[in-house]
């Protein structure tokens, strides 16, 4: 199998830190350059339609393009560390909490920082920075969640490391790309996640 992905990126992060928790090195990684718009080319479009990474070339051919279900397969392939539930309960709970990260923190984070960051200009033609401005308060509500959520548990989705968790971590390590401090803002319970987080081997996998 062959993994395309791009550095810094959340979502290729997502793949790479998952892959990293479940020790798997045999996956070949091909960076694609996102600001040189590789992944706009004819290419890769035959292998990801929505130009979107990261995608997973699977030995038959076919082509897995979006982070949760790439993580999905991985989980089939390499059940240990189980990070996606053991059972149809916790599966489902692990699931209902990596979706209100993605829905209400990571999606709101990554349009601030697309329509906002001069670096990005080139990945989001045109930037909006008022969209951005508005997404950055959008954002809020999910924050307030997560600072509660972890004001009582230990992680994301409870009282264990699973998929939520890194989902929550790529987002909030992605927005420091505008200077945003979770502790600063005034959220210590997810600063002191986040610090627990960073300490894990896996967390600086894709950081180039």
């Amino acid at each position: 199998m062959k993994l395309y992905t791009a550095p810094r990126a959340p979502n290729p992060k997502r793949v790479l830190m998952f892959l990293a928790e479940k020790g798997v090195s045999d996956i070949e990684c091909i960076p694609v350059d996102l600001n040189g718009q590789a992944h706009k080319t004819d290419e890769f479009v035959a292998k990801s339609p929505l130009s979107r990474i990261p995608a997973l070339a699977l030995d038959d051919g076919r082509h897995l393009t979006e982070s949760r279900a790439i993580c999905t397969y991985l989980e089939g392939l390499y059940p240990e560390p189980n990070l996606m539930g053991v059972d149809a309960t916790e599966r489902a709970f692990i699931e209902m909490h990596d979706r209100l990260v993605e829905w209400y923190l990571m999606l709101p984070t990554a349009q601030w920082v697309r329509h906002s960051h001069p670096g990005l200009a080139a990945l989001e033609q045109p930037q909006f920075p008022e969209f951005g401005a508005s997404q950055a308060n959008k954002r809020q509500a999910g924050l307030n969640w997560l600072e509660q959520q972890l004001s009582t548990n230990a992680f994301v989705a409870g009282d264990r490391f699973t998929i939520a968790d890194i989902t929550a971590f790529c987002t909030i390590e992605f927005s420091r790309l505008m200077k945003f401090k979770p502790g600063e803002a005034g959220y210590a319970a997810i600063q002191a996640w986040r610090d627990r987080i960073a300490q894990r081997p896996s967390a600086t996998a894709g950081d180039q």
